[in-house]
């Protein structure tokens, strides 16, 4: 992992005492309301539907068991609302049909980055504070600027990598900190890397995706690709350059991100971003990066080449830590000391939960956090403490935030798996359901969030629940089910093979239902948004709908087809004919759902 400098320190301490300043004159009423907004947005503190909500940056996922305990301090502590915000809540939330909405957590989002729903604001400087503390920040994970950087959570130990991404999504991360000329661009900007063959960063969905990879002659370069992203519009990503050299990738990216500032629309937030301009203007656009970058080259002496040393120096952080000693656990843990039904319990989680890695000794592990009577991704602070004991004893401390919302520790010895797993099982992380039909990517929805016109949470619950037997999962076999609450797409539904997206129709939830969608990734094949099977369901249909769609997978699926290949096998009829059967004749598309989008700040992320 990255290891921070004396002057990173000092940069983000000195961050974090403005901001207190900024707040405690707001609270004043020294430094009025709107005036402080674009400030503390500039530090990941949004206001949602009922409180503020923090981001929290995890550049590229990684995150150490001491930042771990931090933020499990942060969920203990901080995320608890003042009792009076609490019953407002629950009581508007109540009148919908969520019963109850949990305090104390933290919610690894689908960008690698860590979420808190309840810290009061005046108590945001003080978690500013202990952030700082481990080398943390929630600086530029909101406003208009360029976010936090992803990469596949694999990186660095995926046996498909050529090239680790990590030095370089560092590199990428320091030169757009604060970069004083893309602060303000017209609307947010995100970039994904990927130095394995299969693409599991979803760079194709992004502003910019970027593949590493090695050109004839053996060299190091960058295929780029801008102008992907989901929302209202959904674009897949172009190529721009099939092969950069690795060192000129900032000022490629200063060019492309300048093209985009100049001419990026700014009056019209539905038209501003990237995507927007790279599908309206087509090669002009190209033509008017590679400009830019000529001109970056030959006139501005070409400031951010990156020197070989300074590669190397960064590097050098991401180098595999020291085989550790067999954990004393596992001295005393082998499988063949289980039970038969523990045996079969354990050989699942192996198939499902546990992948190859660079090193034959090494596995990757993944914790699943999509379980009963938990929000997808939402993690409480004893389950984030345990988390880090866990990275401690079996992971060299470290983890990783994965885009579908789960933890994966990156360093685990082969020999350590079986009490591994009965220490993920103690703690309620060890469901063998990993890409399968209950691992699904939900965004929060109504219930938190103030751009929702639906919500995410209790549809991924009823659907959670009705697929409980594991049998009946690895029958369904992999599949990808994702769940937004708006047309932000912070649940990435346009990629999901089944899509659930919420719709406002006269004040009230509906869902649209879309199949086919992709990631890039080998399962799903080259990036495609899902397409809309029909009018918009009722929220007391979706279960069916889903569960519809997935019987009429099962009657009609060749020896060995997945759900996905099925539905481009058979198109979408037969599929949308099973999920019009199921619509009740008294419809009722759901509660009232309260939103003031004049108002609400833009969360999506």
């Amino acid at each position: 992992m990255y290891q921070y400098t004396d002057f990173d320190r000092q940069f983000i301490q000195s961050r974090a005492a403005q901001y207190r300043d900024q707040l405690e004159r707001n609270l004043s009423g020294e430094l009025k309301d709107d005036e402080f907004r674009p400030l503390r947005l500039q530090n990941g503190w949004y206001v949602q539907r009922y409180a503020p909500m923090l981001r929290v940056a995890v550049p590229y996922g990684e995150l150490s068991s001491r930042q771990l305990r931090v933020l499990s301090k942060i969920a203990r502590d901080f995320d608890q609302p003042s009792a009076a915000v609490y019953h407002h809540a629950s009581a508007t939330q109540a009148e919908l049909g969520t019963p109850h909405l949990p305090v104390g957590y933290g919610h690894f989002s689908t960008r690698q980055n860590v979420q808190f729903n309840w810290i009061p604001l005046d108590k945001s400087a003080d978690v500013m504070d202990l952030l700082a503390k481990v080398d943390m920040h929630g600086i530029q994970t909101s406003g208009n600027c360029i976010r936090n950087i992803t990469s596949d959570a694999l990186a660095g130990i995926a046996p498909d990598e050529s090239i680790d991404p990590r030095p370089y999504a560092e590199i990428m991360r320091q030169w757009s900190t604060l970069h004083p000329e893309f602060a303000h661009l017209p609307r947010k900007f995100k970039i994904a890397i990927t130095g394995a063959a299969e693409d599991r960063a979803a760079t194709a969905w992004h502003d910019v995706g970027l593949h590493l990879r090695r050109n004839a002659l053996g060299h190091i370069g960058f295929k780029v690709l801008v102008g992907g992203g989901m929302g209202r519009t959904p674009v897949i990503a172009s190529t721009l350059r099939e092969f950069l050299p690795w060192d000129q990738i900032l000022n490629y990216l200063e060019a492309v991100v300048r093209v985009y500032n100049r001419f990026g629309r700014r009056d019209n937030l539905y038209k501003a971003r990237i995507k927007i301009l790279v599908k309206a203007e087509g090669q002009r656009f190209v033509d008017e990066v590679e400009a830019e970058y000529a001109d970056i080259l030959s006139h501005d002496g070409a400031a951010h080449t990156i020197p070989p040393a300074e590669l190397h120096r960064v590097s050098k952080h991401f180098e595999p830590p020291a085989l550790i000693e067999q954990s004393q656990e596992a001295t005393h843990k082998i499988a063949s000391d289980f039970t038969p039904k523990e045996a079969a319990e354990y050989q699942r989680w192996l198939a499902q939960n546990v992948r190859a890695h660079k090193n034959p000794a090494l596995r990757a592990v993944t914790l699943s956090f999509k379980r009963l009577g938990h929000a997808p991704g939402d993690a409480t602070a004893d389950q984030l403490c345990a988390a880090a004991d866990l990275a401690d004893a079996f992971s060299a401390g470290e983890v990783r935030v994965m885009h579908e919302q789960n933890l994966l520790l990156p360093w685990v010895q082969a020999v350590d798996l079986p009490a591994l797993w009965l220490a993920a099982r103690n703690l309620g992380v060890a469901k063998a359901n990993i890409g399968l039909l209950t691992d699904m990517i939900t965004c929060p929805g109504g219930d938190l969030c103030a751009l929702a016109n639906a919500r995410s949470l209790p549809l991924a619950a009823a659907i959670a629940e009705r697929y409980q037997d594991l049998d009946e999962l690895f029958d369904i076999g992999p599949i990808d089910l994702h769940i937004s609450g708006c047309m932000n797409s912070c649940g990435h539904h346009h990629t999901g093979h089944i899509g659930v997206l919420g719709v406002d129709k006269d004040g009230r939830e509906w869902y649209q239902v879309s199949l086919g969608g992709s990631d890039g990734s080998l399962l799903s094949g080259d990036a495609v948004p899902g397409k809309v099977i029909g009018p918009s369901f009722a929220a007391s249909e979706v279960s069916d709908v889903v569960e519809a769609l997935l019987d009429t997978y099962r009657a009609q699926r060749q020896p060995g087809e997945t759900f996905i290949a099925s539905v481009r096998r058979l198109g979408l009829t037969p599929f949308k004919d099973a999920a019009n059967a199921v619509r009740h004749e008294t419809r009722d598309g759901g509660k009232t759902l309260h939103v003031h989008l004049a108002s609400a700040e833009a969360a999506t992320d």
